[in-house]
């Protein structure tokens, strides 16, 4: 090698280090993109962003998700997401400048994170074959190809023109050295046509993946709830409040919070569904379909869910009508007694689709509660985000340890032989929700003029009641609140309290009182291990 040529290739100057690291990201574009188009073929949850993403899920300290939820709220997967891309993009700028100089080395680093997402794939829960490192590591090595390919453009010495009088005279050993440049004119045509080619790959891709669920559409599209058998009671004119600011008795179905590990919603066919009970004390297993609920007396009945993840104050708490199948029944149908009726299992761990495992006390699904499987939420099939085609509620319990969407199997167990998955990450094995109040208007930081202002919000103590609502203006007495009427002990109540606001700063708190005489603590705690506690605060400056 020349030694002009050699200077270039060693050092290259900051125009192609930046073109470089350029080539590095259009790899990262391709291989993602050739990925996705895999998994397509493979399952849209083998995507390695997707997998990568649910490991990172699952290794994240509670603090850490606790802290997403609180601050991006149901934003929280999509910001991950956007964070595992933004990862991807610096590293591949940092492998395509490096690929520079060294060509292989860079290209090289490539397929690395192809591993990572192939492991991270497989070893998901819900994976069941080795097909899902297809995506991977199919992904990797296009990226890989590609990155050799652009930096070669990069790399490539080129030499001047030669006339055929002038080759044919010149003898191999006098031919002219080559010109200090690089092919420009094939890089730019192989980065166009990188990128163009990568684009058209990811939307097939994409496409091809959301057609996967068509089916599981379709089902929902056509599904038509029968009547219950067993209908909720009329919701008494009085148990909502016309205060502007209050949240709805009823949260709507767009409203209602969402808060799981799936990064990408599980489409479930109705008609293809099957749930089965098994394990310790079930005296007649049994596989039951969706036509098989179907055909069940069905129960509708208000409910509010709760996420232990919710902070005091917090917007993770909802009011729907379910309609759906008493879980009790099938249980006994399949010979399940309770600890307290001399059933040997004390634990009933759900399983979803996507491998969630919940763990549920077994004496509180089946001392007569209104524990269900739920098929239906405010008048319609449950929305996908929420379930559909069946999940699981049981009044009165966090849904950590009751609420499994996507619902697929049920083994009964025992606490001391198996912690479902977030008893593994350090929460608790039982969580009844704790009596709480939120304050719903005036907001935080909110400015009302002085006179009439009126404070309202919620109160729940699921399974209870709530049966006071107090309110404390500054470090005065405490003021009892009007009361909404209520609808069942297992919903939320709405309160309010009319304020002679005077100028100044003030600080607005909030307790309740439940059905048995229990009092809302005072004592902040975090979330973890059984819910957050403490007395919901907001200030305001009256003008």
């Amino acid at each position: 090698m020349r030694d002009e040529e050699k200077d270039q290739r060693v050092r290259p100057g900051w125009p192609r280090l930046a073109l470089g690291a350029l080539s590095g990201v259009l790899a990262g574009f391709a291989a993602l993109a050739v990925a996705e188009l895999v998994a397509a073929a493979v399952r849209p949850q083998s995507s390695p962003v997707i997998a990568v993403g649910g490991a990172s899920i699952d290794a994240t300290p509670a603090a850490v998700k606790d802290w997403a939820i609180r601050h991006f709220g149901t934003n929280d997967k999509l910001v991950l997401q956007l964070g595992i891309l933004v990862g991807l993009a610096v590293l591949a700028l940092v492998l395509g400048a490096l690929a520079v100089r060294y060509r292989r080395v860079g290209a090289a680093g490539v397929p690395l994170f192809g591993v990572v997402g192939a492991a991270a794939a497989v070893s998901r829960p819900d994976s069941s074959s080795l097909t899902d490192a297809l995506p991977s590591v199919v992904g990797a090595v296009a990226g890989a190809l590609l990155l050799y390919v652009l930096v070669g453009r990069l790399t490539a010495v080129r030499r001047p023109a030669e006339s055929t009088s002038e080759s044919a005279t010149e003898e191999a050993g006098d031919a002219p050295p080559p010109s200090p440049g690089w092919d420009r004119r094939g890089f730019v045509l192989a980065a166009a046509s990188a990128a163009a080619a990568s684009a058209a790959v990811g939307a097939v891709g994409r496409s091809l993946n959301a057609s996967r669920g068509q089916d599981a559409i379709a089902s929902r599209e056509k599904l038509v709830l029968p009547s219950p058998g067993s209908p909720a009671q009329p919701v008494p004119k009085r148990a909502g409040i016309r205060v502007p600011g209050i949240s709805s008795f009823v949260t709507p179905n767009p409203d209602f919070y969402r808060v799981d590990t799936a990064l990408v919603v599980p489409k479930v066919d109705a008609n293809a569904w099957r749930l089965r009970i098994h394990g310790r004390g079930v005296q007649r297993p049994r596989t039951y379909t969706f036509d098989d609920l179907l055909r069940r007396e069905l129960i509708e009945r208000d409910i509010t869910l709760t996420c232990v993840s919710n902070e005091v104050g917090g917007s993770c708490v909802g009011n729907a009508r379910w309609i759906g199948v008493r879980l009790a029944d099938l249980l006994a149908e399949c010979g399940i007694k309770p600890p307290s009726g001399g059933g040997p299992a004390d634990q009933l761990v759900s399983r979803s689709v996507d491998g969630m495992t919940i763990g549920s006390p077994v004496e509180d699904v089946m001392d007569g509660r209104d524990a269900m499987l739920a098929l239906g939420m405010n008048g319609e099939p449950l929305p996908f985000d929420h379930g559909f085609p069946v999940r699981m509620i049981v009044p009165g319990l966090y849904g950590f340890v009751s609420a499994c969407k996507w619902i697929k199997d049920i083994e009964l167990t025992t606490f001391d032989s198996y912690d479902p998955y977030w008893v593994k990450r350090g929460w608790a094995r039982k969580a009844p929700i704790k009596t709480a109040s939120r304050i719903d208007t005036p907001k935080p930081f909110a400015r009302p003029k002085a006179g009439t202002v009126m404070i309202a919000g919620v109160a729940w103590a699921q399974h209870r009641g709530i049966d006071k609502v107090e309110v404390r203006i500054d470090d005065g007495p405490w003021q009892e609140t009007d009361l909404a009427a209520e609808d069942t002990r297992d919903t939320w109540r709405q309160w309010s309290l009319p304020w002679q606001a005077t100028k100044g700063g003030h600080t607005l708190s909030v307790r309740a009182t439940d059905r048995t005489g229990t009092v809302q603590t005072d004592k902040r705690t975090r979330t973890i291990p059984d819910g957050a506690g403490g007395w919901h605060s907001v200030v305001v400056t009256v003008e």
